[in-house]
């Protein structure tokens, strides 16, 4: 059976976390995922969660500097310490609110010592996060809407995790980056399911909601369901006007 997660970083940012996580169960979503809840209290999102039956699939390390222009801090050798003070707090949260997954993220950097910076904080958040069941997850971001970001092709991705080896480190597929920046999404969804650990789905280049654009999702979604794929989908879309106006697409892609 199809299932989908609303990603509440994008859907219903009108809202309280908690009144996006009530109104997500009401559109019939299956589960939420949001990017970076850390001002709203955990006991609140939890309640919230309990209410619905509805599980956090992830939630995002925190960027940093973001008025200073940084996507994240755990490439950047020279922000070890706050990287770790992310990394902390996301685990800490994550694990209060019982979330799936973290997705620990990199920042604007290049190079050996970004390479190594970025393996080192990976390792720490694994270590972390697996006592308490919680995946690692690391996200490709493409170069259009992220520029000089430093993890951006899945291939990329896989030799970080393949090097890596740590069972609790997997792939956050966007199909909206990875269609970007490589396309051929069936092919690499079949090639990388083993490393997988979360989905998401966008229309491109605009982003929307994923029934227009140049991606069939019709395809992807049966493909997915043919490989055995069976946890919620993100959808992570910038929806034009209301969400709840925006949802057609759900109905549309499990015929």
């Amino acid at each position: 059976m199809i299932q989908f997660s609303a990603n509440l970083g994008f859907l219903w940012q009108e809202l309280q976390l908690t009144d996006g996580i009530r109104a997500a169960a009401d559109a019939g979503f299956s589960a939420v995922e949001c990017h970076w809840p850390y001002d709203v209290a955990a006991s609140t999102v939890r309640e919230a969660l309990q209410e619905t039956e509805l599980p956090m699939l992830g939630i995002n390390t925190v960027r940093g500097n973001v008025e200073a222009g940084d996507n994240g801090l755990s490439a950047l050798s020279s922000r070890l310490t706050e990287a770790r003070e992310a990394i902390d707090q996301a685990v800490e949260y994550a694990s209060l609110i019982k979330a799936r997954n973290i997705h620990v993220m990199a920042g604007y950097a290049s190079g050996r010592y970004a390479h190594d910076t970025f393996m080192d904080n990976l390792s720490y958040a694994a270590g972390r996060a697996a006592g308490l069941g919680i995946t690692i997850l690391i996200e490709p971001l493409n170069h259009f809407d992220a520029p000089g970001y430093f993890l951006s092709t899945s291939v990329q991705a896989e030799s970080i995790i393949n090097e890596l080896d740590l069972r609790n480190v997997k792939l956050m597929f966007d199909c909206y980056h990875v269609q970007i920046m490589e396309g051929d999404i069936t092919r690499r969804l079949q090639r990388l399911l083993p490393i997988i650990g979360h989905v998401q789905i966008a229309s491109v280049p605009s982003r929307g909601a994923p029934d227009v654009g140049e991606l069939d999702y019709g395809y992807v979604i049966k493909t997915l369901d043919r490989l055995g794929y069976s946890e919620p989908i993100g959808a992570e879309y910038k929806p034009v006007g209301a969400t709840r106006d925006s949802l057609q697409w759900m109905s549309a892609l499990i015929r």
